[in-house]
């Protein structure tokens, strides 16, 4: 064979292969432009308010974090070393020790969890101590708020009797009297230092199971309906990314106080994404344990206790997931966990996991995508190129936000702008490899603490993300499609010319 011949031959081969790979990624429609269906299947109050109107005593949510000051001595109750002792009350100041975590049982019934995670229990010789981790009747108290100051409360027991403060270092659930004057033992001043807590399981907990299902119901029904997948496929977009629960697995009946019905949602999802054309990203958001301590999450009281004791609980929701859907023509991957956060969720954990839930998906597909979530806080945006790089079609999702610290709050206009030219560039880049996994930039928004921006500024902004986060060779996606908020709604920043796909 000619020299020509052979250079024919070879150039024909590799037109052949470079076609053989547009040809599949145009198939599976990447890169991906897509938006995060947010709020949706996975509750959070900061985009709908409204979802959570109606809840009784709805300051005292579970997860919030509250300080008892004893008005007879004027001195805070505390967990002695933090739990695992008695409860004294001799703090003239309060911190960690002195705060209490509240489990809710309903409206006026609560667990209280101290700083090293036992809970407040009356004991045998009705001394109040803290050192059970697993709340039972003992552990169970009625906090009573004094009506025209709801700040002023009152703890029944058990027993039927208060906790009362008859020593700076005695305790007691052993009070019948009543009243609200200082000088009564079993009087506090009740300060709720945090109750930030506005999640999934704080709305389905604090509604109760029968108005929870009524509400859940109507809003699965209505957020996110058919046109609203028409109006993404006719506005450029060729993909969702829809954030589900660990309970999803459990439907019609998962655990309480979360209730049956998501899972009707997200065939609907799969049914709309097929017609309009769409592919569909299921991303395990929520997770047992939770991986993060946030609202989203699905956790309780924000404490992160997602670990290896929950890595088969958490696959066998994927395998759930991946069985599922594996068939269906629109799934075009499954993110095994989101936003699981460093140093609390250890790497090595989280490589064993990503490990099995990829063998999940891989038991009922070979062509779905597999998404790896970063670590966020302290970690290496790179930490997980070497592992995922023996894995077949794997993605590594980085999420970019131009918020949330102190060093974006003060940058102007063109700086939020230079920064993502510059700084998210080289950042994407280092996770972008020729011969890895692919990237993905699951999450961002054109929102930022610009103070007074004009439209024209956000729409530099916002084009300047497009450009750079178009580069991660999986795609993107905007979080999220519908907010309260216009610059974290994608519907609204298309229709109001915001942003350009």
């Amino acid at each position: 064979m000619s020299s020509f011949k052979i250079f024919a031959y070879r150039l024909l081969v590799v037109l052949y292969l470079s076609w053989s790979v547009v040809s599949i990624s145009m198939a599976q429609n990447l890169p991906l432009k897509a938006v995060n269906l947010g709020n949706w299947l996975v509750a959070e109050m900061w985009m709908e308010p409204s979802l959570f109107n109606g809840i009784p005593n709805n300051d005292l949510l579970d997860g919030t974090q509250i300080q008892l000051k004893s008005t007879k001595v004027n001195r805070y109750l505390s967990a002695e070393n933090g739990g695992g002792s008695t409860v004294v009350a001799n703090r003239e100041s309060a911190s960690g020790w002195e705060t209490f975590r509240l489990w809710r049982i309903n409206e006026n019934t609560f667990n209280l969890r101290v700083f090293n995670k036992q809970f407040v229990q009356k004991d045998q010789n009705a001394r109040v101590v803290a050192v059970n981790n697993v709340p039972g009747g003992w552990e169970t108290f009625v906090i009573e708020r004094k009506a025209d100051d709801r700040n002023r409360v009152r703890i029944k027991a058990s027993n039927g009797l208060y906790i009362q403060v008859k020593s700076d270092t005695e305790v007691t659930a052993d009070y019948g009297g009543s009243g609200w004057e200082d000088s009564n033992p079993s009087v506090f001043v009740m300060t709720i230092v945090s109750n930030t807590l506005h999640g999934e399981y704080q709305l389905t907990n604090g509604l109760g199971p029968d108005r929870a299902r009524q509400v859940l119901q109507e809003h699965w029904n209505t957020y996110i309906t058919e046109s609203d997948f028409r109006f993404m496929s006719s506005n450029g977009l060729n993909a969702v990314r829809i954030p589900v629960g660990w309970w999803i697995a459990s439907d019609p009946n998962p655990p309480k106080p979360f209730v049956g019905g998501s899972l009707r949602a997200l065939d609907n999802a799969f049914t709309w994404a097929q017609k309009y054309g769409l592919k569909v990203i299921v991303d395990l958001h929520a997770v047992q344990g939770s991986q993060n301590g946030w609202e989203h999450s699905g956790t309780r009281d924000g404490y992160q206790e997602w670990g290896d004791s929950q890595i088969s609980d958490t696959v066998a929701v994927i395998d759930f997931l991946a069985k599922r859907y594996a068939n269906n023509p629109a799934l075009i991957a499954i993110e095994l966990i989101n936003e699981p956060l460093a140093p609390g969720v250890n790497l090595d954990t989280l490589k064993r996991y990503y490990k099995a839930g990829y063998d999940a998906v891989r038991k009922y597909t070979s062509t779905a995508y597999v998404i790896l979530s970063n670590r966020l806080g302290a970690a290496d945006s790179r930490e997980l190129l070497s592992f995922a790089s023996g894995l077949n079609r794997v993605v590594i999702d980085v999420h970019y936000y131009s918020l949330y610290s102190d060093f974006f709050k003060s940058l102007t206009v063109q700086q939020h702008i230079d920064y993502i030219y510059n700084q998210r560039s080289s950042d994407l880049g280092a996770v972008t490899t020729s011969n890895g996994p692919l990237s993905f930039v699951g999450e961002w928004s054109a929102e930022w603490d610009v103070q007074g921006a004009t439209m024209q500024d956000y729409q530099r902004f916002a084009k300047a993300m497009l450009e750079v986060y178009g580069r991660a060779t999986f795609g993107w996606a905007y979080w999220s499609y519908k907010n309260q908020n216009d610059h974290w709604s994608l519907k609204w920043m298309i229709e109001n010319n915001y942003i350009k796909l």
